[in-house]
């Protein structure tokens, strides 16, 4: 009995084998970049051998909350969900970036709460592009779908969004590349010791 004890404990990795994760949490409005400064940091942490996961908006909305749709409680349960994910892959050990709009603090910080009781390290990230820049992107063609009346509850637009007040970092987009972007994102995050 002794030796399958012996065998068991020496297959389950020891704590110092798997290093503590964190969630960086991207915040912003529609077309801030948040996706696109996630995949960019993302490919430069796993050439540098990090193990990263990217929790994209759109891709966790579609599998993980394809029922819900987008009152406020909906939103609510969609960060929730998207941050008990988040919450589980950083506590195996990846550094969790997370580009989801999460237009209410009170959801993002129930997220925090919840990294908080179980010890994992949880960073806001604002991503401050002015509205007038996100019109102008409009990278899925939302902003003209709402102008044109074909879309209603957009946040930032008629739908609020609550910025940060207080977020580990503010991404400040506007005159600057996604690539100055993600290395600004990277600094920090090297900074803190998780990259």
């Amino acid at each position: 009995m002794e030796d399958v004890r012996t065998l068991l404990a020496s297959a389950r990795p020891s704590p110092r084998s798997c290093p503590p994760g964190s969630t960086v949490w991207l915040t912003g409005l529609p077309s801030a970049g948040k996706s696109s400064i996630a995949t960019e940091s993302a490919a430069r942490l796993r050439a540098d051998g990090h193990r990263v996961e990217v929790l994209d908006g759109d891709e966790m909305r579609s599998f993980l909350s394809a029922e819900l749709g987008f009152s406020r409680k909906d939103r609510d349960t969609n960060v929730r969900r998207i941050g008990l994910v988040a919450e589980v892959l950083a506590h195996n050990g990846f550094l969790v970036l997370v580009p989801v709009i999460a237009p209410y603090r009170i959801s993002r910080e129930s997220v925090r709460l919840r990294h908080g009781l179980g010890r994992i390290p949880y960073l806001e990230v604002h991503v401050a592009t002015p509205l007038e820049l996100c019109l102008e992107r409009d990278v899925k063609g939302l902003y003209a779908k709402q102008a044109a009346g074909e879309l209603s509850g957009l946040t930032g637009v008629d739908d609020p969004y609550e910025a940060p007040e207080h977020p580990e970092l503010r991404l400040k987009t506007q005159d600057r590349t996604v690539a100055e972007s993600a290395a600004e994102l990277l600094a920090f995050l090297t900074k803190k010791g998780l990259a």
